[in-house]
């Protein structure tokens, strides 16, 4: 019985794991691609227009 019950956590917990997991590199991986082409393009005229 113990381990239907760790089964059935196991399956409630690990779809909200995945989700965090994900957003938290899509946020990282936006950081840093938006700063690599700030970098990339310092002293463009056309950073002024970005919001």
């Amino acid at each position: 019985m113990p381990g239907a019950v760790a089964i059935i956590l196991v399956l409630l917990i690990f779809p909200v794991i995945a989700i965090m997991g994900s957003a938290t590199i899509a946020a990282l991986l936006g950081f840093l691609l938006n700063r690599d082409g700030v970098q990339r393009n310092e002293g463009s005229e056309l950073l002024d227009t970005n919001y």
